[in-house]
């Protein structure tokens, strides 16, 4: 920040899953915390190619663009992991808006059943998606996804709209805009990162109802991507009995079927190793 610095840090070893086998040395699970202190440095978690193209380009206009309003000065750093994911093609309606500022969906609900929003951002994208598909087929939930690209700048427009509203109390209040990208989504609203679940837990005050976070605190082990995330608690089967769990807790469904779909997922088995 004192040197002015532009330009792009990629995190290639990004997340506490994604460089399994190597030791806990390689595991990163609070880069997006220290830099969420520098406000020198715009983070991003990106899940896709696309979405890594719009942000760097972004990110290029604002540096050594013309007439763009926002400070040049600025460090961009952007996760990439270290793991092949399928690649989806860029939506057609893609809500760019949402994504450059942080949050967009990528799936919506589908049709009949209790509701949820799941999110989450860099890998942890894809296991959200499969958590949808799971909660739909084997217990009738209607789940919606959004790709959160950047917990950190959704904190940081969050606590400006504190700041201005605090200050200019008789001006018409700013809605924080992950308020209102989410405002009339039907909660409960599940997090899940590959990070600390410090990382999304920067957002909950803006969250318009209940908010439950899963992330990988603490330390890891060296096995596959797939056991890694079993013992964190990340992977979609976790996600969905997260759910279910917080489903219950607003009294929406039986808690029994929350240890069913424990057991039936095999939620304590940590030796598993399909998927990688």
């Amino acid at each position: 920040a004192d040197q002015m610095t532009r330009g792009f840090i990629i995190g290639a070893t990004a997340g506490r899953t994604t460089l399994t086998g190597e030791g806990l040395q390689h595991e990163d699970g609070n880069s997006p915390v220290y830099s969420a202190l520098n406000h020198g440095v715009v983070t991003y978690d990106p899940a896709y190619a696309y979405e890594v193209r719009h942000i760097v380009w972004d990110g290029l206009q604002r540096m050594y663009g013309e007439g763009d309003p926002r400070d040049p000065n600025i460090l961009y750093y952007l996760t990439v992991y270290n793991e092949p994911i399928h690649q989806p093609a860029e939506p057609e309606n893609l809500d760019r808006e949402g994504l450059l500022r942080g949050i967009y969906k990528v799936d919506d609900h589908s049709g009949q059943g209790l509701k949820a929003q799941l999110m989450a951002s860099g890998v942890a994208l894809p296991w959200a998606r499969e958590a949808r598909r799971l909660l739909a087929q084997d217990w009738g939930i209607d789940a919606a996804v959004w790709s959160v690209t950047s917990w950190n700048e959704l904190r940081r427009d969050g606590v400006e709209a504190d700041e201005h509203n605090f200050l200019h109390p008789t001006e018409a209040p700013r809605t924080p805009f992950v308020s209102s990208q989410l405002a009339g989504a039907e909660g409960p609203f599940i997090a899940s990162t590959d990070y600390d679940k410090m990382v999304p837990d920067q957002i909950r005050q803006w969250i318009p109802g209940a908010y439950h976070v899963l992330g990988a605190d603490g330390f890891g082990f060296s096995d596959t991507r797939r056991a890694a995330r079993r013992w964190f608690h990340i992977d979609a089967e976790s996600i969905v009995v997260r759910t279910l769990s917080a489903l219950a807790d607003e009294g929406k469904l039986d808690r029994a079927l929350v240890q069913q779909a424990i057991e039936k997922y095999d939620l304590f088995n940590y030796s598993i190793s399909a998927g990688g």
